[in-house]
């Protein structure tokens, strides 16, 4: 009988032990939530690209936004709200995306002005052409 007893107790001990483990861990993995890098570099690229395409001319509040959030996203994470940090950088990146898409419309609809002038042009061309030829 002393030995189920003990048996019983070393059981309860190793359960009660394997519970308070398992919270310790779950705890120290919800506190250490890593730094969103990848969102804070994939926002970083999306404001060089939007850069480069000149979206400072096209759509510049929407790239001021983007540099904004970014920077609010790289404060977070030195304050180390990463979470907030991730969200930002995630808005960050969007931004810059929407200020590319805005400045590809803007040059595509330009494109297409130019494109409209010079068939007009030629349309114009051919028309005194056309006149000058029956006379």
């Amino acid at each position: 009988m002393l030995n189920t007893n003990h048996a019983r107790r070393g059981r309860r001990r190793t359960g009660l032990l394997a519970a308070i483990s398992g919270a310790a861990l779950l705890a120290a993995g919800c506190a250490s939530t890593p730094a969103p890098t990848a969102q804070i570099e994939s926002a970083q690229q999306a404001i060089d690209d939007a850069e480069r395409a000149e979206a400072a001319k096209h759509a510049s509040p929407e790239l001021s936004q983007a540099r904004s959030k970014l920077a609010a996203a790289n404060t977070a994470v030195q304050n180390e709200e990463m979470e907030q940090a991730a969200r930002l950088a995630e808005e960050a990146r969007v931004d810059a995306e929407l200020a590319s898409a805005r400045t590809a419309a803007v040059k595509a609809q330009a494109a297409n002005e130019e494109i409209r002038r010079s068939n007009q042009a030629l349309l114009d061309e051919m028309d005194r052409a056309a006149k000058g030829g029956t006379q």
